[in-house]
């Protein structure tokens, strides 16, 4: 069955456009970088985040791709975690000229709805603009960018946009539409 997917760019130029999010009450969430790359890890964020708002571009990709996602200087994960147990995550790939492109973004099911994605996207947000600190190689960030779409979730956008992201483009098309693969093969959130 065919669909209308539409595709909005977000981005912010400079580390002032950044509007904080509150922190979530109670001294549960915290955010942490996932610093030993890992492979497996990645794909586990990536299924449980996205498996039920149709991520799937990545599940066909081998081991050694995963690894070399995972490995590439510059490219981070960072982790929200509720009381030790992982609730979502951001990651971001560095790009040429200061840019960063937050790649993913978004939480577990069973931890939305609870003031933890604008606390985890602000301190993502943080942390792409700060990106040269951890990695000298790489030259001062200049923009960190985004893209969304109308299968992410109900709040992305609005997330998105409070956060001082500017749209810069849209595209529409017609895509085919897929099952929700959900966080593993057979499941169903």
């Amino acid at each position: 069955m065919s669909i209308t997917l539409t595709t909005w760019s977000l981005e912010q130029t400079s580390p002032d456009d950044l509007r904080p999010a509150r922190v979530p009450e109670g001294d549960g969430i915290v955010v942490r970088r996932s610093e030993v790359p890992s492979p497996e890890f990645s794909r586990y964020l990536y299924t449980a985040v996205g498996g039920d708002v149709h991520w799937a571009d990545r599940l066909s990709l081998t081991y050694a791709q995963w690894k070399e996602i995972a490995e590439k200087p510059g490219a981070e994960v960072w982790v929200a975690y509720d009381r030790g147990t992982p609730a979502g995550y951001v990651e971001f790939d560095p790009q040429d000229d200061g840019v960063v492109e937050i790649v993913y973004f978004g939480l577990i099911g069973a931890f939305r709805g609870r003031g933890i994605g604008g606390h985890l996207l602000t301190e993502g947000i943080r942390r792409a603009w700060d990106l040269a600190e951890r990695w000298p190689d790489r030259e001062p960030t200049k923009r960190v960018w985004l893209h969304t779409c109308s299968l992410d979730g109900p709040h992305a956008m609005a997330n998105y946009e409070r956060r001082g992201f500017r749209l810069f483009e849209t595209r529409t098309e017609t895509a085919e539409e897929s099952e929700t693969p959900g966080p593993w093969p057979g499941a169903r959130v």
